[in-house]
């Protein structure tokens, strides 16, 4: 039954990004929403990885994972911040 709900809040959030995407009339919105996705996730990843060097380690949880994919680079970065200072 979880998997469920995850997989709706999943698809929908995917969809708010579509709908975004159309109402700023923005070329390819699918393609524009999964690239935006990839790349917060790919920049958790990044941090995670270069956490063996500096130390800066963000924790892999469906919060941290939502928030890198619906902001992007700048929710990631945020959840930097809040890390360093909380």
């Amino acid at each position: 039954m979880d998997h469920v709900i995850l997989l709706l809040g999943a698809a929908g959030i995917f969809g708010l990004l579509v709908v975004i995407q159309i109402v700023t009339r923005a070329g390819r919105p699918v393609r524009r929403a999964v690239g935006g996705i990839l790349a917060g996730w790919g920049a958790l990843g990044v941090v995670n990885l270069t956490g063996l060097y500096t130390g800066v380690t963000l924790p892999i949880s469906f919060l941290s994972l939502g928030v890198s994919a619906v902001a992007g680079i700048p929710g990631v970065t945020l959840l930097l911040l809040l890390n360093l200072l909380l």
